[in-house]
């Protein structure tokens, strides 16, 4: 595997900082926490983590509004802190990418402070600003992905400024130099310290119509979706301009050798692909969300897997996510014993994987009470499920009133769950946690998995298979994605490995076997067909 790239071989790992380790007793993770748990991590068996923003902010969205680029929030330590995360991941073999947040700051970031001091501060336009429309309202019906207007009117100088988000979180004008030139240099900062790579949030949102117009109202719209929802986001997301950005990101990373640019990108697959760039240029990586938000059946994952290894580029390298700090938890979509067989899809497929804290010990959402909301997502738009403080809930080390996770009152609940926590599951055969070490492993020790093709993806009732091959070697995976036993038609081979414990290594005769309900299995075929 020489000739891949470390992002290519490897899995990523994502730490939701303010969840994983809190060292200092305060009730939020921290980069101390981290580093004393890189152990773990490297033991599990992943090649890097990626951490959520840890950037100085006032938290209003916890860290994705950002007051200050180059530097540490208190709450999570300091730059030196930072250093030796760093310094501490390489010596562990582990590679470091950080969320680069580009598309908004903070409204105290003082940037900001000085673009809305004045109509002609030389920083006005580093932001969207515009006239009110004639009827004094705002400029056009764009609307926020936090409910309502997305324009906020400011008292002090009588114009509207655009904010994607929350209104404390005002959208950045990627059209001014300055601004390019700004963010180039943020990257910059963070790579000169070490960082491996980014991952930029909302990435297909940089670049807004230029002329501002109406985005047109979308007829599929139903009741409780997310307000943004009632419009076709025509002129406020995956503008044509957008790519050159993401070619000029990619050219500062190339500079500093083996870096990886990975895009936040929620968009169809058609127009995801294009985020690669025409001749590689573009993100290393756009996220390939579809098993998220994918029904959970053989047929619909089989077309996914198939349609998206299909639009691939011939110079792009796929990758898949199954769960992050925005979503529901796969334990709690598709239930435990199921998530034991979306982890060996995760792990099997064609592409780099990344996985979310505490799914490899099958965290479920926690439950949150009213009083203990902290997600303005929720708090703004009650009552349509748009929260995501349930999947956010601390890292479940111990048994413990804390888990493990803090001396102090966690900044939120602890989600629980009987057995659901490391030392519990740590050297226990049947536990998700050693399924995961032991799925880790395989994909390292089979370079068909990581390197081999992918081939006769099919799906037969509720089973889903599909074979990875590289020269002579063939591995063979088989998916039972319900809780019925189904005859499947196998090759002849030796099982490598199963969702059901105890049966590695038994050989299987073939042609057809009996697939256990929740059950999914890699077997290296003996002949190449």
């Amino acid at each position: 595997m020489s000739d891949l790239a470390w992002w290519q071989r490897g899995v990523i790992y994502q730490v939701y900082p303010r969840s994983f380790q809190d060292e200092n007793g305060d009730g939020v993770g921290d980069l101390a926490g981290i580093t004393a748990r890189l152990h773990y991590l490297r033991a599990l068996g992943v090649d890097a983590i990626w951490i959520s923003p840890v950037y100085p902010s006032p938290m209003v969205d916890f860290g994705y509004d950002v007051a200050d680029y180059c530097a540490i929030a208190p709450v999570f330590g300091t730059l030196g802190d930072f250093d030796r995360l760093v310094v501490h991941a390489h010596e562990l073999g582990l590679k470091v990418l950080l969320d680069f947040v580009p598309n908004h700051s903070s409204d105290k970031h003082p940037w900001f402070m000085d673009s809305r001091s004045s109509r002609d501060n030389p920083k006005r336009d580093w932001y969207l600003w515009r006239d009110p429309a004639p009827d004094g309202g705002p400029p056009n019906n764009w609307l926020s992905r936090m409910g309502g207007s997305a324009w906020e009117k400011d008292t002090v100088t009588g114009q509207y400024y655009y904010h994607a988000f929350l209104r404390e979180q005002p959208d950045l004008n990627w059209r001014n130099a300055d601004v390019r030139t700004a963010m180039d240099r943020v990257l910059r900062f963070w790579l000169d310290r070490g960082v491996d790579g980014f991952r930029v949030d909302v990435l297909w949102l940089l670049i807004k119509d230029a002329l501002f117009r109406d985005n047109p109202p979308n007829p599929q719209f139903k009741a409780g979706e997310p307000d943004h929802h009632r419009q076709l986001q025509t002129y406020t997301e995956d503008q044509p301009e957008v790519h050159d950005i993401v070619r000029s990101m990619r050219a500062t990373l190339d500079e500093y050798g083996e870096r990886v640019l990975i895009g936040e990108i929620y968009l169809p697959v058609p127009q995801l692909v294009s985020y690669y760039g025409p001749n590689g240029d573009g993100t290393n990586m756009p996220f390939n969300f579809q098993l998220i938000n994918a029904p959970w059946n053989a047929t619909e994952i089989a077309r996914i897997v198939s349609e998206y290894d299909h639009a691939l580029p011939l110079h792009a390298w796929p990758n898949w996510v199954l769960g992050n700090h925005d979503n529901r938890r796969v334990a709690s979509r598709i239930g435990p014993r199921q998530a034991r067989v979306a982890a060996m899809l995760l792990l099997t497929l064609r592409g780099t994987p990344t996985l979310y804290y505490g799914d490899e010990i099958a965290m479920a959402d926690g439950v949150i009470p009213p009083d203990r909301v902290q997600d303005p997502a929720e708090l703004r738009q009650p009552g349509i499920g748009q929260g995501r403080d349930p999947e956010r809930t601390p890292m479940q080390w111990d048994g413990s009133p804390n888990a493990g996770f803090s001396s102090g009152v966690p900044w939120l609940p602890i989600s629980g769950g009987d057995g659901i926590n490391v030392v519990h599951q740590d050297g226990k055969a049947s536990s998700m946690l050693t399924f995961y070490r032991c799925l880790l492993a395989l994909r390292r020790s089979e370079r068909a998995l990581v390197e081999g093709a992918m081939e006769r993806v099919v799906s037969s009732g509720n089973v889903h298979t599909y074979e990875r091959r590289l020269g002579g070697d063939r591995l063979f995976i088989a998916l039972n994605m319900a809780g019925a036993d189904a005859p499947v038609e196998a090759p002849e081979g030796t099982l490598l490995l199963s969702t059901t414990e105890g049966h590695e290594g038994k050989r299987i005769e073939g042609p057809s076997l009996l697939l256990a309900g929740d059950e999914g299995i890699v077997i290296r075929a003996s002949k190449p067909t």
